[in-house]
């Protein structure tokens, strides 16, 4: 698995209505699901939790991520990984980083999407999370 496969997953994703709780790349994914679609068509061993809510509460994207058996932290960001992001309070947002972009279930586009990784959107990013057994 390299940088390029995970992107490459993400990005097949583009499009794909946003759904809370969604894990159907093509039909329905949210910014949780769309990290599940990226694992399951790398092989990578990723633990999904459902039956959150809307806002994710009691640090729970965080303490789902911590207890990936594929994701390790790390300190700085590479195409290919997955960022935990806050619009304020606890994070509630998950995107896979592309480089220059970000990929991700927004609801607020209704979709799975594929924009700049900004100032704005860097200065979101609480913790970065990298896919073990890169090549």
């Amino acid at each position: 698995m390299t940088q390029d496969d995970i992107i490459a997953a993400a990005r097949a994703c583009l499009g794909t209505p946003f759904r809370h709780q969604g894990r159907i790349p093509g039909s329905a994914l949210d910014c949780a699901g769309l990290v599940v679609a990226v694992a399951e068509a790398i092989g990578a061993d990723y633990i999904d939790q459902v039956g959150y809510g809307r806002v994710p509460s009691e640090n729970r994207l965080a303490l789902a991520l911590e207890g990936q058996p594929c994701l390790a932290r790390v300190a700085s960001c590479l195409p290919g990984d997955v960022l935990l992001l806050s619009f304020g309070g606890e994070p509630q947002h998950l995107a896979i980083s592309a480089g220059p972009t970000l990929i991700h279930a927004w609801e607020t586009l209704g979709r799975v999407c594929e924009h700049d990784l900004d100032a704005r959107w860097r200065s979101r990013v609480v913790q970065i999370y990298r896919f073990e057994g890169l090549a």
